[in-house]
C-alpha cells in the first residue's frame, strides 16, 4: 500500500493514500496535542475543545446542522481525543468526499466556541466523567497511568475532572486552541477511492491560509522508580479490577517490535499464556489481557484483569509467575510464530477499511519519526527471535520496576507490596 506526502508552504502536512478496491474514503485532521500538554489548571481542554467543535460554526451555526448534513450523505463523522494527538474524521461514499473536506475544514477552522454552548457542555463531560468512574474495567487503567506518572500531566485522566471542566472558560478554551490548532502541527489524511491530485487541490485551498504557529514542546517524563508501586483506589464493586505492569520503551524504541510479540505470547490472545492459565485453567476471570502503551518518551506493559474478592492474590502472583517465566525461559519457536502471524494477520484485516488505514498512517505521521508501510513493518516484526524476546523480557521485568493498581473495596496496601516483592 502506497502513500504520498505532501507539506504545504505553511507547514500541514498531507497524507494521500489510494485504495482502489473500496468505494468509501475517509478523511482525518489531526493535530498533535493532547491531554499530556496541558496545565494542572486546562486539565481536560484538549477533549473539552474537542466536543465544542462540532456545536457550530458561522456557515453551520448548530450541531444539528453539521450532523444532519454529514447524515445526509450517509457519512460517520466522529472525533477522539488521547493524550498526545486529537483527531476529527469523517468515513463517507467516496464520492461525497469533498464535502466531508469541506465540513472537517469548517469546524476545525471555524467553530464559534458559543458561551452558552459551552456552559451546557459542561455539564453532558462532567457526567462523561461520571460514567467512566463508575466504570472500574475501564478507570483502572487512569488509576495505573496516574501510579507510572505522577504529578504530570500525563498521568491525568484525558478527560480532566468535574473541577477542572466546570472551571474552564471561553477565553480559556480560544486561547488555547488558537495556540495550538497551528498547520504546523496539523496532519490530514486520505485514504480510500478518490483522485489524488484533486483532493490535495482541495484541502490547499480550504487550508492553505491557516497560519503556521509553532509545534508545542514536550515536557518529557523523567522515569526514577526503585521499588514496586501500589495505588489502590476504594470503590465498593462486585468485582476486583486490576492493572499489573511494568516500564518500557518509547514509540521509536528499536526493541518495539520485539515488545509487541512478548505482549501477545503473554496475553494477547485467546491462546496466549495469561488466558490459558488465569481463565481456563484456574477459572480466576472471564477476562484477562496485555497490552503495549507506547507514547513519545516512555511507555509501559501491563495486564489487566477483573476477579472476584477473593481471588486478587492469587491472580496477581499467577501473572508474576508468568512474567518471571518469560524473562528466564525462551518462549518456543511454535509461540513466537504464532504471534508473528496473529500480528500480521490483524494488522492486513484492520488494512481492508478506509478509516483503520487513515489511522494507521496518521498515526505514524504524528508520534513517530518514519512511517513504515505494513510490509516494511512485518519485515521488522520477522526479524525478531527467539533471544530478542527474552533480552527485552529479561529487560523490562524487574522487581523494583511493578506497578499495581487496583479498583475495588481495598484499603490496605501492604497486603499486595508484600507480594510484589518477589
Amino acid at each position: 500500500m502506497k502513500y504520498k506526502k505532501t507539506t504545504l508552504k505553511n507547514g500541514l502536512r498531507i497524507l494521500t493514500v489510494p485504495m482502489h478496491e473500496t468505494e468509501t474514503a475517509t478523511v482525518i485532521v489531526t493535530v498533535g496535542v493532547g491531554s499530556r500538554y496541558e496545565t494542572d489548571s486546562e486539565a481536560g481542554i484538549s477533549h473539552f475543545i474537542e466536543h465544542m467543535l462540532f456545536k457550530g460554526t458561522i456557515k453551520r451555526p448548530t450541531f444539528m446542522e453539521i450532523t444532519a448534513e454529514v447524515d445526509a450523505f450517509g457519512g460517520e463523522i466522529n472525533a477522539y481525543t488521547s493524550k498526545d494527538r486529537t483527531a476529527f474524521y469523517i468515513k463517507a461514499d467516496s464520492k461525497h468526499l469533498g464535502q466531508s473536506l469541506d465540513v472537517l475544514a469548517d469546524i476545525y477552522l471555524n467553530s464559534k466556541i458559543d458561551e452558552g454552548e459551552l456552559n451546557k457542555e459542561k455539564g453532558a463531560i462532567v457526567q462523561e466523567i461520571a460514567m467512566y468512574e463508575d466504570t472500574p474495567m475501564s478507570n483502572v487503567g487512569n488509576v495505573f497511568e496516574k501510579l507510572l506518572y505522577p504529578k504530570v500531566a500525563l498521568g491525568r485522566d484525558v478527560l480532566g475532572s468535574q473541577k477542572t471542566v466546570k472551571s474552564l472558560t471561553r477565553q480559556k478554551i480560544v486561547a488555547y486552541r488558537d495556540r495550538n490548532y497551528a498547520a504546523s502541527d496539523t496532519v490530514i489524511c486520505v485514504t480510500g477511492k478518490f483522485n489524488e491530485k484533486k483532493t490535495i487541490a482541495e484541502i490547499r485551498q480550504l487550508f492553505g491560509g491557516m497560519r503556521r504557529g509553532r509545534t508545542p514542546k514536550l515536557k518529557k517524563v523523567k522515569e526514577i522508580q526503585a521499588r514496586p508501586q501500589v495505588s489502590l483506589a476504594y470503590k465498593k464493586t462486585d468485582q476486583t479490577h486490576l492493572v499489573l505492569g511494568v516500564r518500557s520503551f518509547h514509540h521509536n524504541h528499536p526493541d518495539r517490535f520485539a515488545l509487541g510479540l512478548l505482549s501477545v505470547i503473554l496475553g494477547g490472545n485467546m491462546s496466549s499464556r495469561l488466558f490459558a492459565e488465569v481463565r481456563e485453567k484456574r477459572g480466576l476471570a472471564y477476562y484477562v489481557r496485555t497490552g503495549v502503551e507506547n507514547f513519545h518518551d516512555c511507555g509501559y506493559l501491563a495486564a489487566q484483569a477483573g476477579v472476584n474478592h477473593d481471588k486478587v492474590v492469587e491472580t496477581i502472583q499467577v501473572i508474576l509467575a508468568e512474567y518471571h517465566r518469560m524473562a528466564t525461559e525462551k518462549v518456543t519457536e511454535a509461540e513466537l510464530r504464532k504471534a508473528k502471524e496473529f500480528i500480521k494477520g490483524h494488522t492486513v484485516m484492520g488494512l481492508e477499511s478506509s478509516d483503520e488505514v487513515a489511522s494507521f498512517f496518521i498515526g505514524q505521521e504524528v508520534l513517530k519519526k518514519k512511517i513504515m508501510t505494513a510490509d516494511e513493518m512485518f519485515q521488522k516484526i520477522e526479524r525478531v527471535k527467539l533471544e530478542d524476546v527474552l533480552r527485552v523480557a529479561d529487560k523490562i521485568f524487574l522487581t523494583k520496576h511493578l506497578n499495581l493498581a487496583i479498583i475495588g473495596p481495598w484499603k490496605d496496601e501492604s497486603i499486595f507490596k508484600r507480594i510484589l516483592q518477589l
